[in-house]
């Protein structure tokens, strides 16, 4: 059974890790911004915890191997309390931003291409921010996450995992 939690800084690159995994060992993925967010909300809304950890539940019990990804420190945790191994991605603020200029359409958060690129300047000074925030999707709190986790774990500390 392989059960691996994926996450760091926006633009780490945890969605291609864990799509990679996914597509190469055929495990389920789950990505928490589908389950972190009230739908259909504006301005965004984060969802009560108890309601994505329902879910999360429901796709971890749905199957035996599974890659789950994020940067909610809480939800991760939940996941982390049913991994077999977890990963962090830690390459830098400056590689999260060129990851970020890069990243192809993610369809499944934005309406378009030119949706996405509209958020771009935010989603660059929200990366900016990871080493200095205190909150949960912070430096601080995913270190403590990989720190206290005492089960199999890497980090990755540049691109290297992409080779």
């Amino acid at each position: 059974m392989n059960r691996i939690v994926v996450f760091g800084n926006s633009g780490s690159g945890k969605s291609t890790f864990a799509r990679n995994l996914s597509e190469n060992r055929g495990y389920a993925h789950l990505d928490l911004d589908t389950v972190a967010w009230e739908e259909g909300v504006l301005p965004p809304k984060r969802r009560l915890f108890d309601l994505s950890r329902v879910e999360i539940d429901a796709f971890i019990q749905a199957h035996e191997n599974w890659v789950v990804e994020g940067c909610y420190s809480d939800l991760l945790e939940h996941a982390m309390s049913h991994a077999s191994e977890i990963v962090f991605l830690n390459p830098g603020v400056e590689v999260c931003i060129q990851n970020a200029k890069n990243r192809p359409w993610e369809a499944h958060k934005y309406q378009s291409p030119e949706a996405q690129n509209a958020n771009l300047a935010m989603l660059i000074s929200w990366i900016e921010q990871y080493d200095h925030r205190q909150d949960e999707f912070s430096l601080v709190a995913h270190r403590r996450l990989f720190d206290s986790y005492l089960g199999d774990k890497r980090e990755y500390d540049s691109n290297s995992w992409t080779n």
